[in-house]
């Protein structure tokens, strides 16, 4: 079988489709719409429309979001989370002077309630709640266990924009949930981030949090610009070629970023956080959102061509009174991380989220706080999982494919 140049990826770039590269591309040259302008108001009032919020802040990532709750909550002690995670989500608790606890995950990616009892002590104040790959935590039970235990309850949103749980919207059900638009979230605008909020206390605080932090700087504006642009035209046509590592090479250089920078593996955080959500971003993320219902529904579509075609391997099924956002799809396999290996040698790039209990898998753990066999689930699932790309640029035609190679090859 002949391998293509182009691959199918689950992260390179994924939602952007030719009006987001078009807008991307004009932008670079209206620097004077970088930093300050209207598209940041306006992207903060849709989001406060459509969860019938009284606020939302901006930000320029999820982690910069995630830090503006927690140092607006002005506590101590402990924030409760679960493993099988990303460092994007226990870096901003301790560079908020906070102690991350990692509560084990059950087999459907998201925190085990029986655990986060056990896990409850005296100096907790804070449960951080994931919804994993956009399939909703058992968030009833969850807040009630917080409500019991005098906690703040907090949503990670950051993986489920459009999920809902028994009809109601994910991110409506704590003191605050935050959302990312990162390079291969639900919408994407490279780097950004939102929080909602109904606490007036909260929010004034929140406001107060982003009246002391700067905009990026033009440089880091225009690395973001750059990336849907240089994704598209240079490095996706030729990535099995040439294109990997113009990649590499472009972010050694600087001129495109990294999702994930080297310091945050060590527990360090980068001089960009935290900081605002620069109008230029903003504007990307506006026409990503205008498109978020199709998005949902693609993802949906996707997902359902996987169940019904793909036998044998065990998959994670949604509740019945849950809608997943499905940013991806999810599965088991007891050779999980050869499945991945061997699909991105065939140029399949599927997905590796979590094959550690915090991502990335060269993170440092004692620095982001977690230490060996505190979650042994979230351990043994980051051994037998790997999840399949669902964004609007993946057809049913290119859905086959992976599922041919994964029958082929592993059936």
């Amino acid at each position: 079988m002949s391998i293509p140049i182009k691959p199918i990826s689950i992260s390179l770039n994924p939602n952007a489709e030719k009006d987001d590269i078009l807008l991307a591309f004009k932008l670079l040259f209206c620097f004077w719409k970088w930093k300050r302008g209207k598209a940041i108001k306006e992207l903060e009032n849709r989001f406060k429309q459509y969860f019938g919020a009284k606020y939302a802040f901006s930000f320029n990532s999820g982690r910069a979001s995630l830090m503006a709750v927690l140092k607006s909550l002005d506590i101590k002690g402990e924030v409760l989370m679960q493993a099988f995670t990303c460092n994007a989500a226990s870096n901003p608790v301790k560079w908020s002077g906070l102690k991350p606890v990692y509560v084990d995950v059950s087999d459907g990616f998201n925190m085990d309630p029986e655990d986060l009892r056990r896990k409850i002590t005296s100096e907790s104040r804070v449960v951080m709640v994931q919804h994993t790959f956009g399939f909703s935590a058992k968030i009833d039970e969850i807040k009630k266990i917080c409500q019991e235990n005098n906690l703040i309850l907090i949503e990670d949103a950051a993986h489920a924009l459009g999920a809902e749980y028994n009809n109601q919207k994910i991110g409506t059900f704590g003191k605050a949930a935050f959302f990312s638009f990162s390079r291969d979230k639900i919408i994407s605008s490279v780097y950004g981030g939102m929080v909602v909020t109904n606490d007036d206390e909260l929010a004034e605080k929140i406001r107060q949090f982003r009246e002391q932090v700067k905009y990026p700087s033009y440089f880091w504006i225009k690395q973001q610009l750059l990336h849907p642009v240089l994704m598209h035209y240079l490095i996706l046509p030729s990535y099995r070629v040439l294109g990997k590592y113009l990649l590499v090479s472009l972010q050694y250089l600087k001129i495109l970023s990294k999702a994930v920078h080297w310091k945050e593996k060590k527990g360090r955080m980068p001089n960009y956080f935290p900081r605002r959500m620069p109008n230029a971003l903003a504007l990307l993320a506006l026409n990503q959102f205008e498109k978020l219902n199709r998005f949902n529904s693609h993802r949906t579509k996707i997902a359902d061509f996987y169940y019904n075609n793909l036998k044998g391997f065990d998959f994670l099924e949604a509740e019945k009174n849950t809608r997943p956002a499905f940013l991806r799809f999810p599965a088991k396999h007891e050779k999980a991380h050869e499945i991945i290996r061997k699909a991105w040698d065939n140029n399949l790039l599927i997905g590796d989220w979590y094959t550690c209990p915090v991502a990335p898998c060269d993170t440092d753990l004692k620095k982001v706080g977690y230490e060996k066999g505190a979650c042994p689930n979230a351990e043994r699932l980051a051994q037998i999982t790997f999840n399949l790309p669902t964004h609007i640029n993946i057809s049913e035609k290119q859905a086959q494919k992976i599922i041919n190679f994964l029958k082929r090859e592993f059936q």
